[in-house]
């Protein structure tokens, strides 16, 4: 790994950033040397109730569209789930200034009358056909819910929109048919488990949701990312309940759900220290419809010892490649690769797809109770065919600096990496710097204007001659199938 920047950054409250380097700066320019290699701190904690862990903001999710940006996050991140509230912060320009703020009428920390004591997993999507920005989330009270908060201007949001109150809901992800020429163009897509595997459609930009539908074969799995393909197919990658990932389709814009396929058995190292790494999925698609699931995997590494970001691809959700290392690291070198985002820029495509990964990583997996975290980043401009050698993005993160949960000290479950216009790559993610005045001091930062491949010095790599380790099986017990957060504590799927 490269180390970049040592971080600095002094706290916001609910700003708005604005760089003197901004009105030089056009969206698809090049940027001067002085405005590269700047964090940009996008939001942070100010609630105060004695329910949370303050200041904490943790696990972004994110969208663009143009030169727009929407991130969310969790605000205020509470033991036992959740955070006092969704946070965002949103560019209308590119990466130059941020605004942000919290969710209304979503929990009673936000204002705008919401009931709820807690809110988690926050998505973000598009919808062109009517001008809406989603923020899909999970109200937390008495059970957990999947609702939308709408909003046409990514700055100015409605009251949320419940599309689920079955109470029992986790880990949803919401996206949007944005391809004009698409049969179904205007659908938005919301899917959660419960842990049968829900997906729910609007056709009016979020006001209304039709009912929860399963999979034809009525699929169990958790992390659920749906991507819709320009001839309106949607693909939904997950991570399955018999070790692997998996994915199914719907090719009738949410009319049916098809049974999954299987992707790949998805064999993975335990990271240490006690940090929360639910080992999620995160899917993605290139300009021509080529979809990408990958996920955190060790079945390059000896023992199992570490894992690497790895991925599959497919045109058609159902035929999938074989598995695929990203060369951030040589094989064996004991970095161990986690908690991860992968971006495309929409804009490209096959062999010359521009791609790009945030993940966390420590430098060496064996740490026992001395772990240190990093982010780091990687990028390819050339569909995957080489890939950047890491880059380092934080500086080191003691586990100590991070908010407790009943499932481990968290930074995240995902991290977000979005290709707004102009074809800058940015990178999503939670840093933690040492606590100060009894607060924690952690929370939700960008790289400042992005990178470009001609930004990314380090040397590409290949890994076109890698070979997994035959029957390479993970070396901790299967994860288990309930929330993460333990919120809905002893529900598991039938015996299949």
């Amino acid at each position: 790994m490269k180390p970049l920047y040592s971080l600095s950054s002094p706290g916001i409250r609910r700003a708005v950033f604005i760089s003197a380097l901004g009105l030089a700066i056009s969206f698809a320019g090049a940027l001067p040397a002085s405005a590269q290699g700047v964090f940009r701190q996008l939001s942070q904690d100010s609630f105060t109730d004695p329910s949370a862990q303050h200041m904490t903001e943790v696990e972004p999710g994110a969208f663009t569209y143009g030169p727009v940006i929407v991130t969310a996050f969790q605000v205020a991140r509470i033991y036992s789930g959740g955070g006092d509230d969704i946070g965002w912060a949103t560019t209308l320009n590119g990466g130059i200034t941020w605004t942000n703020g919290v969710l209304p009428g979503l929990t009673v920390y936000g204002g705008g009358g919401g009931t709820n004591s807690a809110a988690s997993d926050a998505s973000v999507a598009y919808d062109k056909k009517h001008g809406v920005w989603l923020i899909c989330t999970l109200p937390i009270a008495s059970g957990i819910d999947v609702a939308v908060s709408r909003s046409t201007d990514g700055i100015h949001w409605g009251n949320p929109i419940y599309i689920s109150r079955d109470g029992g809901d986790d880990k949803n992800w919401i996206m949007c048919d944005d391809t004009s020429t698409s049969p179904y163009y205007g659908n938005c897509y919301a899917g959660w488990d419960t842990p049968l595997i829900q997906m729910s459609t609007s056709s009016d930009g979020g006001l209304t949701w039709g009912s929860a539908k399963a999979t034809a074969a009525f699929d169990y799995g958790i992390g659920v990312n749906p991507v819709v393909q320009p001839n309106g197919t949607v693909v939904v990658g997950f991570g399955d309940y018999n070790g692997g990932m998996s994915a199914f389709t719907s090719t009738n814009g949410g009319q049916n759900w098809n049974a999954a396929v299987s992707i790949a058995n998805a064999p993975s190292h335990g990271e240490a220290g006690g940090l929360r790494s639910a080992g999620l999925p995160s899917t993605a698609i290139d300009g021509a419809g080529k979809v990408y699931v990958s996920w955190p995997d060790c079945r390059f590494e000896s023992g199992c010892a570490a894992n690497d970001i790895v991925y599959s691809s497919s045109t058609d959700g159902i035929h999938w490649s074989s598995v695929v290392r990203v060369p951030i690291d040589p094989i064996n070198s004991g970095v161990d690769h986690f908690i991860h985002g992968m971006g495309i820029d929409i804009r490209t495509s096959g062999t010359s797809a521009h791609m790009a990964i945030t993940y966390y990583y420590y430098p060496v997996s064996a740490c026992g109770s001395n772990c240190r975290l990093f982010a780091g980043f990687t990028l390819s401009n050339d569909g995957g065919q080489t890939w950047t050698a890491g880059r380092q993005l934080s500086g080191p993160m003691q586990l100590s600096w991070l908010p407790d949960t009943f499932s481990g000290k968290m930074v995240a479950d995902y991290v977000a990496t979005v290709y707004p216009a102009g074809g800058r790559a940015f990178p999503i993610y939670a840093i933690a710097r040492q606590p100060a005045g009894g607060l924690y001091q952690q929370a939700i930062y960008t790289e400042g204007y992005g990178f470009t491949s001609d930004e990314m010095t380090e040397p590409r790599m290949s890994s076109q001659n890698d070979k997994p380790i035959p029957g390479a099986k993970s070396d901790h017990p299967a994860r288990r199938p309930e929330d993460r957060d333990n919120e809905i504590p002893g529900k598991t799927p039938p015996v299949r």
